[in-house]
């Protein structure tokens, strides 16, 4: 078990790095001129000129990837105003370790931009993720226990409206009749636990999260139906019917935990990349988090913040295999790591 953490650790790490190189290099190829862009639009050939050398924007793209590759373990000074680099250059921002990058869009390292937006999509993800796992696997359930009703027909039906249902539409309407017009909820505004306490925290969470959820559920419930109706056909299944289990324990500790598997190697997945991947949901209700941060910096050709979202993303998801694929021998004792 343990060495099958340290090879899959040092996997990681390996591609961490080629993504980070590829990432680099296809925003090195970019025809965009960063120098550019953080010098401001009525600069002078000679402001660029410094403004390019200051930031490292003349160096090649090996040497600039070593400075980044550098600053994420030992961290990295940037220059603050690099217009100011030839006659001050003690004016400089400091980005600790793991660096990221420094926003002169922003004024800003990257490492503080994720930090006040990070917890905002971490939360709405989480309590999206929370949702739709215990929605999706439970109507699943359900859903495959009641085969050929009108209560299953009724899940299936409805997890295909809602799958097929854009974010952004699910969003508005939830915005407009629940918040707006039914005064259901408060208008969704993003409350920290320690402006609002845990009730304020989760009730600004809540439309968000279920725009998140519904989606994401409809695709779960169907596969929970599928692998639990494969499931209930084993043998393994007949012969604890057999030996005369209730149908509760035959039904959630026998055939819901043989298709758990691929249900976690999914939502492992999916949380990772829902961190990043909310842009549509964080936009429409006007949240301050990853994907609104992402929106801007693409829009002001912000590439340092880019690539460090990018990168960040990129963790992620590698992060997540890594314990979905440890979590295979908790839920199921027939797999084996070695």
């Amino acid at each position: 078990m343990f060495a099958y953490i340290v090879r899959r650790v040092i996997a990681g790490v390996i591609l961490i790095v080629v993504m980070s190189i590829v990432t680099f290099a296809l925003f090195f190829a970019s025809p965009v001129d960063p120098a550019q862009f953080a010098c401001g639009k009525n600069c002078s050939a000679a402001q660029k000129e410094v403004t390019a050398d200051a930031l490292g924007y003349n160096d090649n793209f090996m040497v600039q990837w070593a400075k980044f590759a550098k600053g994420v373990f030992v961290g990295r000074d940037f220059p603050d105003d690099p217009e100011l680099k030839e006659t001050a250059p003690q004016t400089i921002a400091h980005c600790p370790a793991p660096c990221l990058g420094y926003s002169t869009e922003r004024t800003s390292t990257v490492n503080d931009l994720i930090e006040r937006t990070l917890p905002v999509s971490a939360s709405i993800a989480l309590a999206a993720f929370v949702l739709w796992i215990l929605g999706g696997v439970l109507f699943g359930v359900i859903a495959a226990l009641k085969r050929g009703t009108i209560i299953d027909r009724g899940l299936v039906g409805l997890s295909l409206v809602f799958y097929a249902l854009p974010t952004f539409f699910t969003g508005l309407l939830l915005y407009k009749f629940v918040a707006i017009q039914w005064g259901w909820v408060d208008i969704p505004r993003y409350t920290t636990i320690a402006d609002g306490g845990l009730s304020g925290w989760g009730s600004s969470l809540l439309l968000p999260a279920i725009t998140l959820a519904v989606f994401f559920m409809a695709g779960y419930v169907r596969m929970t139906r599928a692998y639990v109706l494969e499931s209930l056909s084993e043998d393994y299944v007949r012969t604890a019917r057999a030996k005369g289990l209730p149908p509760r324990t035959v039904t959630f500790k026998h055939a819901l935990r043989a298709a758990l598997t691929p249900i976690v190697t999914m939502a492992g997945l999916d949380f990772a990349g829902l961190l990043g991947g909310a842009i549509i949901t964080e936009s429409v209700f006007n949240y301050p988090g990853l994907g609104k941060l992402a929106v801007q910096a693409n829009r002001d050709f912000d590439l340092p913040t880019l690539v460090g979202l990018v990168l960040l993303l990129a963790v992620f998801v590698i992060v997540a295999n890594i314990i979905v694929d440890l979590l295979y021998a908790v839920i199921d004792p027939r797999v084996r790591l070695s």
